[in-house]
């Protein structure tokens, strides 16, 4: 969504790179766990697993990190992850989806709108706000990829619905159930993506000032940095005026 890439250089440029990076190697290999434990450990034959694999290795997550998150999925010993969705409203109105992964639900509930109290949000039922988002398969090649014309028919070919091209690259969309032959048909034309996900992509933006994005950075962080949460999509738009201001 607009804003997201600019975003993510914000957090960059704070200093949390690190921070974030290990906790997204985490965040990986417990989706990589459960996705191999749920279906077949191998990843040709699991979709799941195999995009997993795929968003693991295009953040260069080791080798070895994966296969030993494919094998806990196998032993005995492996955790029982169930998966949860959260849903509600933030400072200035803008509806957030999170998605959990848990083997204590009491805690995770408990953290979860603990965190939305803390920082201005309100939490509420399951399909509060996600009919305000369609589920989509995302893919995200770089600029190099190509211009947009050749981005786009790719796309086409590859059986995706959209592309939105600019000057930070290209996001391909795509229907959430075809997401695993996309990706694979897109990376024979245009080789390995920077990104390959399924997302909540909102049908409308809420537009947010510098104080609302200040509230809303501090709760989307909380919420990030908690070990159960997997993922946080909110559909927050903001001006480059506002995001510069963030970042100075």
């Amino acid at each position: 969504m607009a804003g997201h890439s600019k975003w993510a250089n914000i957090q960059h440029r704070k200093g949390r790179q690190d921070a974030a990076r290990a906790k997204l190697f985490s965040k990986l290999s417990k989706e990589i766990t459960v996705a191999a434990k749920m279906g077949d450990p191998d990843p040709e034959k699991n979709p799941r697993l195999r995009l997993a694999v795929k968003e693991a290795k295009a953040v260069s997550v080791p080798k070895d990190v994966i296969e030993r998150a494919i094998k806990k999925s196998q032993g005995g010993d492996a955790e029982n992850y169930e998966e949860i969705r959260y849903e509600g409203y933030g400072p200035g109105g803008v509806a957030l989806i999170v998605e959990a992964m848990t083997d204590n639900r009491n805690r995770t509930a408990s953290n979860v709108r603990s965190l939305f109290t803390k920082y201005g949000g309100n939490l509420g039922e399951t399909g509060s706000v996600g009919f305000m988002f369609d589920r989509m398969g995302q893919v995200i090649y770089a600029a190099a990829a190509g211009d947009a014309d050749t981005v786009m028919e790719a796309a086409i070919e590859a059986g995706a619905s959209d592309v939105e091209s600019g000057e930070d690259g290209h996001v391909v969309w795509c229907d959430f159930t075809d997401l695993a032959d996309v990706s694979s048909a897109l990376e024979t034309t245009l080789g390995e993506a920077q990104s390959t996900r399924l997302v909540w992509k909102p049908q409308t933006t809420t537009e947010l000032d510098l104080e609302g994005m200040q509230k809303l950075m501090k709760l989307l962080d909380a919420l990030e940095d908690d070990d159960d949460v997997q993922s946080v999509t909110a559909n927050f738009e903001a001006s480059d005026a506002v995001l510069d201001q963030l970042s100075a």
